[in-house]
């Protein structure tokens, strides 16, 4: 029987859930819709959320909280990008922060001159930064990050030790190739199939999300296809099962059964067949 356009089955314990996020309205993609040259600019160097941007975090923190994702989901990977990390704290973060918590925020006040209202890091999952599932690299100042000593002064509540240096040595003044972000995307998903979380939220960038995902859905309907790869608006949401066909990671079942216990005689039917 040809299964090749069914249904297809992978132990669960070989997957996960990701929800991917592109990050809300930032103020390049504003100027760069008026004029592309604008992309160019160093006036728009790390580029922070507009206004709008915030809305848009809000309405999906909303939606996020409806769907019951906060109980759910166990790690926030973001890039390290000052909209990544502002639309990740808004959208999975905790409360508005207040004196007298003894954790730090996950976001101060003001950051990327905001006006925005610090962040709490209580009751929400862990936060860390992961450079893999950056922009695509060089030519625009935008997609070029601070330091991290920086970051970690605006967001303190975010992890930042998998980034190995404090100065952004990834952006280059050439303009990273299309292939060359999509190998880098897949070897962020082969980085995810090796933690031990199940159900992790990635909030990252137009690009990186197009060239990355363009390479799966051959082998699915016309229609999976398209609905996986399509270009993300802001502060889009698509959830996805990623299945570790290669058992790169190293997770084992925590709902599969072994059966006889206690052992007894079993033989099935059809073993004589």
């Amino acid at each position: 029987m040809d299964t090749a356009a069914g249904p297809s089955l992978y132990p669960l314990h070989q997957s996960k859930t990701i929800h991917l996020v592109r990050h809300a309205q930032g103020v390049h993609n504003v100027e760069g819709e008026k004029n592309h040259d604008a992309y160019l600019s160093y006036d728009y160097f790390d580029a922070n959320l507009t206004p709008l941007g915030w809305k848009q975090v809000e309405n999906l923190q909303k939606h996020v909280k409806d769907n019951e994702l906060p109980r759910k989901i166990e790690l926030v990977v973001v890039s390290p990008l000052l909209r990544t990390m502002q639309t990740a704290v808004g959208v999975f973060g905790g409360e508005a922060y207040t004196d007298g918590i003894n954790e730090p925020p996950l976001m101060i006040e003001n950051v990327g001159h905001s006006d925005h209202p610090a962040v709490s890091s209580l009751n929400c999952p862990p936060f860390i930064a992961v450079e893999l599932c950056r922009e695509q690299m060089g030519l625009h100042p935008c997609d070029k990050r601070r330091t991290v000593t920086e970051y970690q002064h605006m967001f303190p509540g975010i992890d930042f030790s998998l980034i190995e240096t404090d100065e952004d040595t990834w952006w280059k003044p050439e303009r990273e190739k299309k292939e060359e972000v999509t190998g880098r995307g897949l070897k962020f998903l082969e980085w995810l199939c090796t933690l031990k979380e199940k159900e992790i939220a990635v909030v990252t960038h137009s690009s990186f999300l197009f060239n990355t995902l363009s390479a799966f859905g051959n082998d699915c309907h016309p229609n999976i296809k398209t609905e996986m790869c399509k270009r993300f608006a802001n502060c889009e949401l698509r959830s996805m099962v990623i299945v570790d066909k290669g058992m790169i990671g190293s997770n084992n079942s925590t709902t599969n059964y072994p059966g006889k216990i206690p052992h007894g005689l079993d033989l099935p039917s059809d073993a004589t067949d």
